[in-house]
């Protein structure tokens, strides 16, 4: 179905109508959106998925998905959910995740999903040990510093004394143009 000329207008459609209603979505959302509705349309009617396209409305698929993001945007700051706080720039842990992304594409051949997923499980990880220093599931797994965050800031500082400069972007994409890598958009 994607790769037919219908399901390519009707995204570039819908993508159309989102624009103008002020809302941004990926475009594999749009496109997942669609192959389920036209799916699920031909399914309920018994028709082929080629007959289902005449029910398409690509102003009416806008009209929902805008709804729908506006409704989460409002239930999400009714209940006080917003944006993740950030740890403070100098935070050496966050400088250790930035610090390994050039060493991790070099060893994963360029591989984004292990970078991404490397990255996601370090800085899970950091979250956990440093909301979790009571955790008594976790006594003896953190090496000398133990369960004292302060300890574990300063020995990771040590190891690692200029951490600011992985907060500079101009040397973050400096290390990755190193390592043999850039990221581009397409």
């Amino acid at each position: 179905m994607r790769k037919t000329k219908a399901f390519k207008e009707a995204v570039a459609q819908t993508l159309a109508e989102l624009a103008h209603r002020g809302v941004t979505l990926a475009p594999s959302t749009v496109e997942d959106t669609i192959e389920k509705n036209v799916s699920t349309v031909a399914e309920q009617l018994r028709i082929q998925v080629r007959s289902a396209w005449r029910y398409f409305d690509a102003a009416a698929l806008a009209d929902r998905l805008a709804h729908s993001v506006s409704a989460f945007e409002e239930s999400s700051t009714e209940k006080g959910v917003g944006q993740a706080p950030m740890p403070p720039i100098d935070n050496p842990e966050l400088a250790l995740v930035l610090a390994g992304v050039p060493d991790s594409l070099a060893q994963t051949g360029g591989d984004l999903y292990a970078v991404i997923l490397n990255v996601a499980v370090n800085a899970w990880m950091a979250g956990h040990i440093h909301g979790e220093d009571d955790c008594a599931g976790c006594d003896g797994s953190r090496g000398p510093a133990g369960h004292d965050w302060q300890a574990r800031m300063r020995t990771i500082t040590e190891m690692q004394p200029n951490i600011s400069k992985w907060f500079d972007r101009d040397v973050w994409t400096r290390a990755v143009n190193d390592a043999g890598y850039a990221v581009t958009r397409r």
